[in-house]
This record gives C-alpha cells, structure tokens and sequence, in this order.
C-alpha cells in the first residue's frame, strides 16, 4: 500500500514549453523531450513555466517548502533539501581566492543531490497513476529512486551495468528494487523505451538516442538548489557542478534565471560544467552537439558519452562554460575537501580542480566567490586512488 496518494500540484504551473524551438504542450509527461524537434531530429528537453511565482524568499525554506517554484508543493519526502552551505576559508587561502563555499549535497538522505529529484519525479508518478517507475543507472540515480520508490510503495527497476559497484547492489536489494543488468548504455536505453512505450511504465530518467535530459517533472526538483543558495550564499559570482547530461545545471540555471527575472538576486552567476574528458567543451568548440564523445574516467557519477542541449544553453546563458578535470586531479581535489573535513566523491573533488584552472586563465577573478556543488558523499564511490594517472 502506497504511503502517499500523488501531491498537491502547483497551482502556478500553467505549462510545458521546449527549450529549444518554443513550442509549448499542456501539463503531460514528454520522456524523450519536445516532440517537435524530435521529428526535426534535433532531440530537445522541455522546462515547466509558471504563470505566477514568489515576490520574496525566506531563509528558512526547504523542500517541499519551495513548493510555489516547483511542479509539486507536497508529495513523496524523505526529508531531502535544505542541504547545508559552508565556507571553506582554508581552501580559500591555498587557491588564493576571497571567498570560496561548497554546497553539501551529500546531506541528502541517499547520500546525493538526485534525491530531489527522486522527490518531485515519484509524486509525479503517483500522480498519474503509475505503478511502475524504470530508469537507467548505475550509481546514485539509482539509489535515490528505489528508496522513494520504496516510501512511495511503487515498484522499481532499475537498467544497470554489469560492474555496478558492490554498495549500490546491495542497497537496491535492501530498498527493494529490480536491477536489470546491461553490457552497453545503449541496451540499456532501449530496456527502459520498452518499459515506457510497451509496458506503461513511468521513465525517471531519459532514454533517447540522441539524448535529452531527464523528464521535466524530476529536473525541475533541481530548482531549489539555486534557491537555497540565493539565500545561503548571498548569490556567489561562480558556481561550479560537476556534469554528465546536465540536469542539475540546467535546474540551476533554470532556478537562477527566474530568481534574477523576479528581482529577487541582482545578478546571474556563471554556470561552469566540470567534466571529467571533453564533451560540452569540444560542443562549445564546434563539434556537433549529436556526437558521441568517448572517453575513460574514474568519475563514476559524470561518466558518459553525450552532450545534451541543455548543458549548452545553461552554460551560454550564464556566461560560464566547460571545464575538464583529469582523474588525477579529482583525486587531488578530494583529498583538499578531505582536509575541511568533507569526504565526497570524486568527480565532487573535480570542482577544485576546476577552480584551479580557471583562477589560472583568469575566467574567475581572485576578489570573486566561487561555490562548489559537492554532489554526493564519498563512501560509495568505487574509484581507488592507487588507480589513478
């Protein structure tokens, strides 16, 4: 028995609108993205638009709590959101930076930002009518989803590599999820389509080839990252997030654009997408943003080989761009955070790495404030360092 019954939907939501070429569609659920550029054969993600949003913020919200700037005011919640921000004053000092602060998403109750998610995605789910929720993952999306899958009393399955890291094997037993096991991303896509089309199946995640973001529903729960650090941070001048498909980062920018056209922050940060070999870079350099980009990384969490349209936008409309971190240096990273007492997974330590690069060639300014967005702790993560060149 499901121990929720959908959620209150916001009464601001008016629509769905591509972020591509503009068309707009009723509130419904669109997995592989705007069906207008699909058929031109340039996939495209849509965003929700609100016909009325918040004239303040309040220092005290979390959650649920920014309900008036999400799809959902209420719904399924293991208490995710409100993650803390901190300064990190020595790390400041060695980088030679005036002020330095990391947003700690590790403090949500998965152990990573995609419990937020996990939370306006579920309640979607339930909303409809679902029964069943399939996704592609092999690390924390995958967590995330089986666990308020489990609260949601929904089934789940989930379309996993065969060398899915030990921990995340167990917890999807524990929390009660199917794992279907793959030898490449492609099978896996194709497994969750079939779910979805075939089955009636709620897709959490994307499943197309060229790839879009995830579905709309579950992106949009990202928007309260940007919120929170309006009011934690006093808006820094940098953010810096570590990317695979960029569902985070456009849920920031997303948060960010609609707090600034509200008068609400006085300026935009620059968006900056760390990636562990370059992807969104050779995209920004001119390669089609359609190709496959191969590489291999240790960065478990921002593995992957596309680039999705909406990582470009993000990172223009803010002025930022694509930084790439080796390995090595994640590692090095990891071990500065480890000194300010904050263990994170590796490709969290990559932003440090970043922030070195662009301190060097000048694209944030030493009298600046950068925030790091430390995604998720580091006790699952399965890179060794030993491993590392």
């Amino acid at each position: 028995m499901a121990a929720y019954h959908g959620g209150m939907r916001n009464p601001s939501l008016s629509h769905l609108q591509c972020i591509a070429c503009q068309s707009e569609y009723p509130i419904q659920d669109l997995p592989a993205g705007c069906p207008a550029c699909a058929r031109a054969g340039r996939p495209a993600s849509v965003q929700a638009v609100y016909g009325r949003l918040p004239q303040r913020l309040t220092s005290s919200a979390a959650g649920y709590k920014w309900g008036d700037w999400l799809p959902y005011r209420d719904g399924v919640s293991l208490g995710e959101g409100g993650t803390p921000c901190v300064p990190l004053a020595r790390l400041a000092r060695e980088l030679g930076i005036s002020q330095l602060s990391a947003k700690l998403e590790g403090a949500n109750p998965t152990g990573s930002h995609k419990d937020r998610m996990s939370a306006q995605a579920v309640t979607r789910a339930l909303d409809v009518g679902a029964r069943r929720v399939v996704l592609a993952s092999s690390g924390n999306a995958a967590i995330s989803a089986a666990a308020y899958c489990a609260a949601a009393g929904l089934d789940c399955e989930v379309a996993t590599y065969h060398d899915m890291p030990e921990p995340y094997v167990r917890a999807l037993h524990r929390l009660g999820a199917r794992r279907e096991v793959f030898a490449k991303g492609e099978e896996r896509w194709a497994h969750v389509r079939r779910g979805v089309e075939e089955e009636g199946a709620f897709a959490l995640t994307n499943y197309s080839v060229p790839a879009v973001g995830s579905p709309v529903f579950g992106v949009e729960g990202y928007r309260a990252v940007a919120l929170e650090i309006a009011v934690q941070a006093c808006t820094p001048d940098h953010v810096l997030v570590p990317t695979a498909r960029g569902d985070l980062l456009w849920g920031i920018h997303s948060g960010l654009r609609d707090l600034h056209a509200q008068g609400l922050i006085t300026r935009l940060p620059r968006l900056w997408a760390v990636e562990p070999f370059p992807r969104l870079a050779r995209v920004l350099a001119g390669a089609c943003a359609q190709g496959t980009f191969e590489g291999r990384t240790a960065q478990f969490s921002t593995a992957g080989h596309t680039v999705t349209l909406q990582q470009v936008l993000a990172v223009e409309a803010s002025g930022g761009g694509a930084v790439v971190v080796s390995d090595a240096q994640a590692d090095q990273g990891v071990g500065a955070l480890a000194r300010e007492g904050h263990w994170v997974e590796l490709c969290a330590g990559a932003t440090v790495g970043a922030l070195s690069q662009l301190l060097a060639l000048g694209r944030i300014h030493r009298s600046e404030h950068a925030l790091l967005l430390l995604t998720a702790r580091g006790d699952r993560d399965p890179f060794e360092p030993a491993t590392l060149s």
